[in-house]
């Protein structure tokens, strides 16, 4: 039977299993190397405070956020895009 993509949809290689995560958005629990990994910066203080801040000299944390999205949700908010049987067979422009 024809397989849709060439890593049959994950990332591990030849490694055997690999561990579960459970996604941010719905909660569905996706093997690590399938789900989608995003990193974001969480802003703690307004952005026209911030520059004020800035301005005087002072330093503004700002942690990164790890979020985890089944490809479903990836898909839904956009960070995926759906692409033609063509596009998904091509080895060399995957991003």
């Amino acid at each position: 039977m024809p397989f849709k993509r060439a890593s049959r949809g994950r990332r591990k290689g030849g490694k055997g299993s690999s561990d579960r995560i459970q996604c941010t958005n719905c909660g569905a629990t996706v093997p690590r190397d399938k789900a989608k990994k995003i990193t974001s910066r969480l802003n703690l203080v307004e952005h026209s405070l911030a520059k004020e801040l800035r301005a005087q000299g002072t330093y503004i944390a700002s942690p990164t956020v790890l979020k985890w999205y089944c490809i479903s949700c990836a898909i839904h908010f956009g960070i995926l895009k759906i692409r033609s049987a063509a596009r998904r067979r091509d080895r060399g422009r995957l991003r």
